[in-house]
């Protein structure tokens, strides 16, 4: 075997036999089109079309890529100077704009439920030579979770999203579209709500809301993401989707291919779906994305947070009442590094918009039992197999490989010092308890000054986000318009 998938070491019988199966599947349904699909920096979809013909042979050869794409800010500007001596000295590869190569995992093709006779395979990024990109966040989670494999240990996870859904107006799209009013980044559509919001959980409000809902219901589960609800969030417009648990890998992947598949398919039927925190609207509430996490035990899949009974001595305020010592340990890694892991979970501008006073978002680094103010949530109880806990910091435009890597670094952390956690708030926006980082710019701070997470992630690495974050922070603040700004930033692209 000589070709490219082989020289990156991927390529043995059983990949070759999905392969196959792949091919079989594609000439089998009628498929036209086979979209290549990578994801970015910022948790975003992106990638090549390919003839259906011509799909079989690119997953064994690759499909060339502009390694420029991995050094995109939040406009798609370039925020490095590829072309000037010197303008890429960490990133060995990236200079001139060259190519980088796309090959995909024939075991994930689906077929797209919203577009016809179009199938979709999901991608990582290698240089010409065969050596992985270590910049592929998708990557960044697969060396966390085998760091995580050596002690024995897999992560669960489940997804808590909640996001925005509006109706584009009659004119919203063409006014979108107008190649007067084109620019870098466009505006964004013009919109009216699903639903008026602020009743919890509404019947009604659903029902008014059934027809984009159903979209969705329909989108995923075609794909086979494991949805378990839909539901009515308390702000105007705000749903949320809620999914099965699965294992951390394929919930950072579900969640990639949730988000990009039902803003296409809503934008069919004249729906605009947001992932932006906080929507550019008055009076808007914010959208969370809560992860649910656990371990588990490789061998026997137990989880390893459960503990059959309080520790002796315990009161309800005390992690180990309900965790595990191993439950604790990575409980107070989550809390320990807090502030570090903050522009991995919240890496919008508009994000920390969020973390305000009694509004279901926490403002400071605590944890509490069943406590949906607190930073850190422990769900569950004694002999309880989905003990888990939930950090509530992220928002849902999070990149789902950095936010679940990160996780596990600072748990790992936790583990191997065997740390402890503080007693349990009952009062998560008092005074208690070190402050969240309130804006980008004090988060990337605290990032680069937690040694721990630099060396989990690599310097490397961290200087690159840094600079990328860097150059979004810096295009908001000599913004003339701000609030127009993440209208065009984040409202019509996140």
């Amino acid at each position: 075997m000589n070709h490219f998938a082989a020289q990156c070491g991927v390529h043995d019988e059983a990949r070759q036999r999905g392969l196959i199966h792949t091919e079989k599947l594609i000439a089998a349904s009628g498929v036209e089109l086979v979209r290549f699909a990578w994801c970015d920096l910022h948790g975003n979809l992106r990638g090549k079309t390919l003839v259906a013909s011509a799909a079989a042979n690119a997953m064994l050869d690759g499909v060339g890529l502009v390694s420029t794409l991995l050094l995109k800010d939040t406009s798609d500007r370039t925020a490095f100077k590829v072309f000037e001596a010197g303008g890429t000295p960490d990133l060995p590869g990236f200079e001139f704009a060259s190519n980088l190569m796309l090959l995909a995992d024939p075991a994930s093709y689906r077929q797209l439920p919203w577009a016809r006779a179009t199938g979709w395979v999901q991608g990582q990024t290698w240089t010409q030579d065969g050596g992985a990109v270590e910049l592929d966040t998708r990557r960044i989670l697969q060396a966390a979770l085998a760091k995580l494999a050596q002690a024995g240990f897999g992560m669960k996870c489940g997804l808590e999203i909640e996001f925005h859904i509006y109706r584009i107006t009659g004119d919203g799209a063409a006014d979108a579209l107008d190649p007067e009013q084109a620019d870098w980044p466009g505006p964004a559509p013009k919109v009216v709500m699903i639903h008026p919001g602020y009743q919890l959980l509404s019947e009604t409000w659903a029902d008014m809301a059934e027809e984009p809902l159903r979209i969705v219901q329909h989108t995923a589960q075609a794909l086979g993401l494991p949805l378990h609800s839909l539901e009515i969030e308390f702000g105007p417009s705000q749903v949320e989707a809620v999914f099965e648990a699965t294992d951390a890998l394929t919930a950072a992947d579900n969640m990639v291919l949730f988000r990009s598949a039902v803003k296409q398919a809503l934008r069919r039927a004249g729906y605009h779906a947001s992932f932006m925190c906080r929507p550019p609207f008055p009076n808007i509430m914010s959208s969370g994305w809560h992860l649910h996490q656990s371990l588990v035990d490789l061998q026997t899949g137990a989880n390893l947070f459960m503990r059959d009974t309080p520790a002796p001595g315990s009161q309800p305020s005390d992690a180990q009442y309900t965790l595990s010592a191993l439950g604790e340990h990575f409980l107070a890694g989550l809390l320990a590094h807090a502030e570090g892991m903050t522009v991995f979970c919240t890496p919008t501008i508009n994000g920390f918009g969020r973390f305000q006073p009694n509004a279901l978002a926490p403002q400071s680094v605590l944890w509490g039992r069943d406590n949906r103010g607190a930073m850190l949530r422990v769900v569950g109880q004694c002999q309880d197999k989905a003990t888990r806990i939930e950090n509530r910091i992220g928002e849902p435009a999070a990149n789902p490989y950095l936010y679940l890597a990160s996780q596990i670094y600072a748990g790992l952390d936790g583990l191997q010092r065997e740390l402890t956690a503080p007693k349990a708030t009952d009062a998560p926006y008092g005074d208690a308890g070190v402050k969240i980082p309130s804006n980008l710019g004090d988060a990337l701070r605290a990032l680069q000054a937690d040694q721990t997470l630099v060396n989990a992630f690599g310097s490397t690495f961290i200087n690159y986000l840094s600079r990328i974050k860097q150059s979004e922070l810096t295009r908001y603040e000599q913004a003339a318009d701000q609030h127009e700004w993440q209208r065009r930033e984040y409202f019509s692209r996140l």
